[in-house]
């Protein structure tokens, strides 16, 4: 089934996404994680993309047994910064032959030496454009409430977010955020600019301070008092970061949904118990 229909429903959408482990380690870990959420009937399941040897292969596989054996739909990433034009050709080729027709369209992290890597792709609207040509997949992209990293001003990164769905993209994840007023202003200059497909939020659950702290510093977002507040009382205490990290995401999630957002996306990390927690307790799933 296309994501974009799964977005025409009423009720709030639940994907999960989980993530490859590392090259040399056993995908144990990540069907260890979809074994223990699947009672949780999530809409689908999205799988991250990493182009480092034999992970990039792992990302269809993993995306192929989530529909095969899990009965769920999938949703393969797909990076294009230096991969060549025949690269994503038979990445695309062998997702449409495992009938895996959903695909999260990124241009990926520039390398440290941008110069040494294959150009033929410099926007995420490009490989959108390329994937929506071939009329079988459905695309989905990135979105970014307070701008990429990389863009000098928010309002040319809106720019940019109008050519990806003008290329193809029909519906969009954001980045992680942890302040909803940030992604309802966004919402609001996006959807100025014509920008009407289904935004869904993206929630990561702030389980491990070091994890985090590393995450916030990549990716530049910001970090509201409250938050700060959690940070300074519990970076100490493992235990209790996770408990009020679990306790800040419901809390996020809840007003997300009451606001009537379309669907939420958490970021799993390939945590059971505390997705658990966060899904029964903001009520997106009834607990049974």
């Amino acid at each position: 089934m296309r994501i974009a229909d799964i977005y025409k429903q009423d009720t709030p959408v639940l994907s999960l996404e989980v993530f490859p482990p590392k090259p040399g380690h056993s995908l144990k870990t990540v069907f260890r994680t979809l074994d223990n959420l699947r009672d949780l009937n999530p809409s689908f399941v999205s799988v991250t993309y990493a182009s480092q040897g034999e992970t990039t292969n792992r990302t269809v596989d993993i995306a192929t047994r989530v529909r095969e054996e899990y009965g769920c739909e999938s949703l393969a990433h797909m990076t294009c910064i230096g991969h060549t034009k025949e690269e994503v050709t038979n990445v695309l080729d062998d997702l449409e032959a495992r009938n895996v027709k959903n695909v999260l369209a990124l241009r990926g992290d520039m390398p440290p030496d941008a110069s040494t890597v294959s150009r033929d792709y410099h926007y995420a609207s490009e490989l959108i454009a390329e994937i929506a040509s071939r009329k079988s997949f459905c695309v989905g992209a990135a979105a970014y409430p307070e701008g990429h990293t990389e863009a000098k001003r928010i309002s040319h990164d809106l720019d940019n977010l109008k050519r990806k769905v003008d290329a193809g993209a029909e519906f969009l994840i954001t980045q992680l955020f942890f302040d909803n007023r940030i992604f309802y202003d966004f919402m609001e200059r996006a959807r100025y600019r014509n920008i009407h497909v289904p935004v869904i939020p993206g929630i990561m659950p702030i389980l491990n301070y070091k994890q985090i702290k590393r995450i916030l510093m990549m990716c530049e977002v910001s970090v509201p008092a409250k938050l700060m507040n959690m940070f300074d009382k519990f970076s100490h205490d493992p235990g209790d970061m996770a408990k009020a990290g679990v306790d800040y995401a419901i809390e996020q999630v809840s007003e997300l949904v009451e606001e009537g957002v379309e669907g939420i996306h958490l970021y799993t990390m390939n945590r059971v118990q505390q997705v658990r927690e966060i899904i029964f307790n903001s009520g997106l799933r009834e607990k049974m």
